[in-house]
């Protein structure tokens, strides 16, 4: 879950296990390099997401379509029903190695009121043994050399 402000004030978080990051994935041959360039367009996205909120609340010229999953986001993508998807790179990232006509648009969002330090695993507030066993787990894993292998298979483009 991404650790912002507003969901702090409701939930604990562990340390970060991802620093995520955000992109539209476009044509590669395509005009749009920028938030801006997309005014007007179609962009799906994953419904219920920060990346919804994001574009309805900071990219309003941009229409979002909101999916119940990625699939069939790239789907309409692959269709020219849309001009681009909006998502986390470890969501879209192994998408895009199967499709080469396709990239990350050079401008991502960053925004830490939406995308906050990272991913994180939420505990509710007050349960400071688990949260203790949790980041104590996590410490472990990111230790092991397998915890950098399970980053470049799953966490990047």
């Amino acid at each position: 879950m991404d650790m912002t402000p507003k969901r702090e004030q409701q939930v604990s978080f562990s340390q970060p296990y991802y620093e995520g990051l955000s992109a539209v994935v476009v044509t590669r041959k395509g005009a749009y390099h920028t938030f801006a360039d997309l005014k007007g367009k179609k962009v799906g996205l994953e419904n219920g997401t920060t990346h919804q909120r994001y574009l309805q609340d900071k990219q309003q010229a941009i229409t979002p379509v909101a999916y119940d999953s990625y699939l069939n986001a790239f789907t309409d993508l692959k269709n020219n029903r849309l001009e681009g998807v909006f998502g986390d790179v470890a969501a879209i990232g192994k998408w895009l190695k199967n499709n080469p006509d396709y990239a990350i648009m050079d401008e991502r969002a960053s925004d830490p009121d939406y995308y906050g330090k990272g991913l994180g695993i939420a505990v509710r507030k007050g349960n400071d043994a688990l949260l203790q066993e949790i980041n104590a787990a996590l410490d472990k894993v990111k230790a092991s050399p397998e915890y950098a292998q399970m980053q470049e298979k799953w966490f990047t483009q």
